[in-house]
């Protein structure tokens, strides 16, 4: 258990710096709102759940009552605790109060009772699809041994995760005063939480049935008001796999979604919004936009020279032309930028063959790496020193082969000169 605790921490943390790096890098486009929100002191935050990339950012940095979304960091802590989620939990009296706080409030409830005793994924259930604060305060007390205590988890894992603006001061967000955050934070605790399977699928639920327990002699079933996830609202959409709602007077409405379409995943951060109908509407647009807007495109053909590299031993080429050897596609917006880095010689020596890898191409859209691709050439380079080196031979044969017949006359023409003075002198 305490392995698979280490395992859901890392794979939280690397979406979270994933989500980190993605702000953090200049170059990056965040694209110009799609929309126009209900009220422009809204907070907007959309990012690319797969790559951590921001793709809308209104006033995401800046603090803001989050109500129930709260109960995110809840939840987080209570599945990386490692308790057994099928074992059982008796709401202890030390929550008396927290209780009766909760329903002068007039919270949400799951309708928990001092000394009733329930499954502790009952509790998850409860607080995810129907915002249960009374869960909320028995989970904080069952994993933190006090809600204040557990209070303390959540802010110090809101700091690992790189949380810079956000403050808990309780376990359901029901008390606004002092309990904040901003939509960029939830956007990190939100991908902590897709990281796990079974927040995932306890939040995308539209229904669940609560079993009996010693004080409840009866089932019953809880659903989801949300009206992304109901198939009969005009809001319904299919690939929203799940969503985390709030509301309180000062936090106005809030939400967190997920949703994922041909195998790309975004989130979606909204705080401050004024009535359920801007906030789901806002929510559709939003998404809807995202997914018509960004597709896998091509990015690198094999017919386009990509760069080319100096060429020696060929006075009639100055240069090789290099291309991809491969087509290269990504996933991005129409109006990203390709760009390159190339892995190359200085230069390379005639004869060349066709095909011959020369170097390599990495591929960027809007700054992301896409991929590495090989570098060949589609004709053949041939050095033309080759040519004059064999006329060049050829002509030394040939002066060799004069000179080699001038010594020899000049020898014969020697020798002649010489018997003939041997004659003479004999007379």
């Amino acid at each position: 258990m305490f392995k698979n605790t280490i395992f859901r921490r890392m794979t939280a943390l690397v979406l979270t710096l994933a989500l980190a790096a993605a702000a953090a890098l200049p170059g990056l486009a965040v694209y110009p709102m799609p929309i126009q929100t209900a009220s422009e002191t809204e907070a907007v935050y959309l990012f690319n759940a797969d790559t951590g990339k921001t793709i809308l950012n209104q006033n995401a940095g800046q603090q803001q009552y989050v109500a129930s979304l709260t109960k995110l960091m809840t939840a987080l802590l209570l599945l990386e605790s490692g308790k057994d989620l099928n074992g059982e939990v008796t709401v202890p009296t030390a929550l008396t109060q927290e209780f009766r706080d909760i329903q002068n409030a007039n919270g949400t409830t799951m309708g928990l009772r001092i000394g009733e005793t329930v499954r502790r994924i009952d509790l998850l259930n409860a607080m995810l699809i129907v915002s249960a604060n009374d869960a909320a305060s028995v989970i904080a007390y069952d994993v933190g041994g006090s809600v204040l205590d557990f209070v303390k988890q959540m802010n110090a894992r809101a700091q690992e995760l790189g949380c810079t603006g956000t403050n808990f001061t309780c376990a359901h967000g029901l008390f606004d005063y002092g309990n904040v955050s901003t939509a960029q934070d939830l956007a990190k605790i939100a991908a902590a939480c897709a990281a796990n399977q079974t927040f995932a699928q306890v939040a995308g639920t539209a229904s669940y049935v609560l079993p009996a327990t010693n004080l409840r002699k009866a089932e019953h079933t809880i659903s989801s008001s949300n009206s992304l996830m109901n198939s009969e609202s005009a809001n319904y959409r299919e690939y929203v796999r799940w969503v985390k709602g709030g509301f309180t007077t000062l936090a106005g409405r809030c939400i967190v979604a997920f949703a994922e379409k041909d195998g790309h995943t975004y989130g979606l951060v909204i705080l401050g919004c004024d009535t359920p109908d801007h906030l789901f509407a806002e929510c559709d647009d939003l998404f809807d936009w995202a997914f018509a807007s960004f597709a896998d495109r091509p990015l690198v053909d094999t017919q386009t020279v990509l760069t080319t590299v100096d060429l020696t031993k060929c006075r009639t080429e100055p240069a090789v032309e290099l291309y991809a050897a491969a087509p290269v596609s990504g996933y991005g917006h129409a109006d990203d930028i390709v760009t390159y880095s190339f892995d190359l010689p200085e230069s390379i020596a005639a004869t060349v063959k066709s095909g011959s890898v020369v170097g390599t191409a990495t591929v960027y859209l809007d700054g992301d790496e896409v991929g590495t691709v090989d570098l060949v050439t589609h004709r053949e380079y041939v050095s033309d020193f080759r040519t004059d080196t064999k006329a060049t031979a050829l002509l030394l044969c040939a002066l060799l082969f004069i000179l080699i017949a001038l010594t020899a006359v000049t020898l014969a023409a020697g020798g002649g000169s010489l018997n003939l003075k041997r004659r003479k002198h004999r007379r």
